[in-house]
């Protein structure tokens, strides 16, 4: 093991969360450098007792270290993924989504996307208001800003895994929020005259994706499309579990300057404490985390042997196999142990 030591703040949750916890510390012991935790207990019980004074703490010791894994959390009185995505300044969320040998769906073709979804905006910043009894309204907003940091992040990912950019939205009738999202991604493209670039409308991506999946590698779009795309995306791959969610907030230069990682499932309260959770998709976050702080061999040799787990049939109970979460953890921790002695 190797004398560098990375410290990650760990928010917890509710449901599943200990037992994705617990996996995540396992992987990271075998890892051949130091992963520390520092753990924020943002429980719903938790957040009851505290009230909203709770995320001073998270979102100072976020900021202070910069990298973050998040777990499930119920959504009661408030929405903790909102808040902090509020707090931290989040502009971007990256969703990456492709289809895992070894676990049915109902999709016959291979899916291997990137959606980057602007993380503020969109219709999700206004709950709306009632205009009399039978009529209701709120406000869309699109801010330039963001949509920069986004275009920014799809083009540089898409240099990196050598694949093109498609800018997604309804232009054509949010003739002025999507079209200044349009705006911002055109002009950005031609900071990357190399990587091939191009625009559709949404709903015709959505057919579009579907019909011929290989078109499609890097999907940068307004919120709540990035929304709906990466939920979809994720249903074609065989469930919304499998998929994991990185989240960033930039510097005026477009650096990252805070990062959180998290499984896109939910607390799965029926199955919580019963080794059954599936751990997939907090793993994959671990892999894009490592990824993250510089660690790329270790990121591709977790993603790998995670991948190569499931492609063999050593699989958790919830997709066909027969493995507790702790037992589907010991394989993959395993496997990445030797992929990591190889290496």
């Amino acid at each position: 093991m190797t004398d560098t030591t990375y410290t990650i703040v760990e928010l917890l949750g509710d449901g599943i969360s200990a037992e994705l916890s617990e996996s995540v510390h396992r992987i990271a012991e075998s890892l051949p450098f130091r992963l520390v935790f520092v753990p924020v207990d943002l429980s719903d019980r938790a957040r009851a007792m505290a009230g909203m004074e709770i995320y001073d703490d998270a979102v100072a010791l976020m900021l202070e270290h910069g990298t973050s894994i998040k777990y499930p959390t119920a959504t009661t009185r408030e929405s903790p993924n909102k808040v902090l995505r509020d707090r931290c300044k989040f502009a971007v969320i990256h969703r990456p989504v492709s289809t895992i040998p070894g676990i049915e769906n109902n999709f016959t073709k291979t899916l291997d996307i990137d959606v980057v979804r602007i993380a503020t905006g969109g219709t999700y910043e206004d709950a709306g208001r009632r205009v009399g009894p039978d009529t209701a309204v709120s406000l869309r907003v699109i801010s330039r800003g963001p949509c920069k940091h986004a275009s920014r992040f799809a083009f540089k990912l898409a240099m990196q895994r050598g694949k093109g950019v498609v800018s997604t939205s309804k232009w054509t009738i949010q003739k002025e929020t999507d079209g200044l999202f349009e705006e911002v991604a055109d002009r950005v493209a031609q900071d990357y005259p190399t990587i091939p670039y191009r625009r559709e409308l949404f709903d015709a991506l959505l057919a579009g994706l579907i019909m011929n999946p290989d078109r499609y590698g890097v999907i940068v779009t307004p919120n709540e499309y990035g929304d709906f795309l990466s939920d979809t995306a994720c249903g074609l791959i065989g469930s919304i579990g499998l998929g994991d969610s990185a989240s960033y907030a930039f510097d005026d230069d477009g650096q990252i300057t805070t990062a959180m990682f998290d499984p896109a499932g939910g607390t799965a309260p029926d199955i919580a404490g019963k080794d059954l959770a599936n751990p997939t998709a907090a793993l994959l976050a671990m892999a894009n985390m490592l990824r993250h702080l510089g660690e790329v061999k270790a990121g591709a040799a977790l993603k790998a042997s995670l991948l190569a787990a499931l492609a063999d049939g050593e699989k958790t109970r919830d997709i066909g196999g027969s493995l507790g979460t702790r037992a589907f953890t010991e394989v993959v921790a395993k496997r990445l142990e030797s992929a990591l002695a190889n290496a």
